[in-house]
């Protein structure tokens, strides 16, 4: 008989089977518990998705056929929720017919099997998705330890309060305002709070320094978009958020930093991140200024847009925003 080389895991993969018929359920896990896999097991849909909430698998393999709620309606229940979308689901089917699959395919499964299941073949590809399933949460990880990082710089400057989470509000609020899609709202979230994080790389001296700065701190206070970008571009969960850490300074009368990237070639969430910014910055006390009154913010922002600093579309839009009471 065949043997598999298949890589050791640590921990075992968790799986779980889904099947209205017990002995079914018994046979996948005499199969994969010698091959470094726990099995937890589910005779309906309903049983599957609470027992998902309850402890997230490495890997499902679903049954279609079962009474109330079948394979197919699991699947798309689970593929639609950010929690649980990453989950790999393999569909156990005797359903040869092509529009089962592609219905299969349609509700976002990753792999199928056929009935009667082939011990090689099963083994392989559960542990093949469990392997996925592992890199997806070391990415995971690796950007919660990013956002750790970006927020532990926050918490550096005492004087800028809770200027993240101020941020994150305004984005979501604005976004939605302008008809952002959700992803480009995410996306502001996420700048919301990685935006500073190459601040890091800023010494404390710098970063904290009561008043002005010279020329020289200025230029090593400039390159922290540079740098920012240099920790989040590895993953690539945050590709999308990378532009607008590296170009929320830039101007758009190209005096900003560090491209001098002028007019429409500024990327647009980062222009809109720039004036959510702005009117934070304004709004707020800080060690060089108090907090000024609406009034006085969108006064200031309407200025800087006549002297170049701000697209003056973007800013249009924000005045509304404001007006309509978004802020609040």
């Amino acid at each position: 008989m065949q043997n598999l080389n298949l890589p050791q895991m640590d921990p075992p993969l968790n799986v779980l089977a889904v099947d209205d018929d017990e002995t079914n359920l018994l046979v996948i896990e005499k199969i994969l518990k010698p091959h470094g896999c726990t099995v937890d097991k589910a005779i309906n849909g309903q049983e599957a998705l609470d027992s998902v909430w309850k402890k997230l698998p490495d890997v499902i393999l679903l049954d279609v056929m079962m009474p109330g709620m079948d394979g197919f309606a699991v699947c798309k229940k689970l593929k639609a929720s950010e929690s649980t979308r990453l989950v790999p689901i393999i569909i156990v089917t005797a359903l040869q017919e092509r529009e089962d699959r592609i219905k299969g395919i349609q509700m976002g499964c990753d792999d199928f099997i056929s009935k009667p299941i082939d011990r090689l073949e099963l083994i392989a590809r559960v542990h093949a998705l469990g392997q996925v399933k592992r890199l997806n949460d070391d990415l995971d990880h690796a950007e919660a330890v990013v956002l750790s990082l970006a927020r532990a710089v926050e918490a550096k400057d005492h004087t800028t309060g809770d200027h993240c989470d101020r941020l994150i509000n305004l984005s979501r609020q604005f976004g939605k305002f302008v008809g952002l899609e959700e992803k480009e709202i995410k996306t502001l979230e996420r700048s919301s709070i990685l935006h500073d994080v190459g601040k890091i790389g800023v010494p404390d001296s710098i970063l904290l320094k009561p008043g002005k700065l010279t020329e020289d701190e200025w230029k090593i206070m400039r390159k922290h978009p540079i740098l920012g970008e240099e920790i989040c571009h590895p993953l690539k969960s945050l590709q999308d958020v990378c532009p607008v850490i590296r170009h929320h300074h830039e101007r758009w009368n190209g005096l900003g930093y560090p491209d001098g990237l002028v007019a429409d070639s500024i990327p647009y969430l980062a222009r809109v991140f720039q004036i959510i910014d702005a009117y934070d910055a304004l709004t707020s006390e800080r060690p060089y200024k108090p907090a000024y009154s609406r009034e006085e913010s969108i006064k200031v922002i309407k200025e800087e847009t006549e002297q170049g600093l701000w697209d003056p579309s973007v800013v249009e839009k924000f005045m509304k925003f404001i007006e309509n009471g978004g802020d609040r």
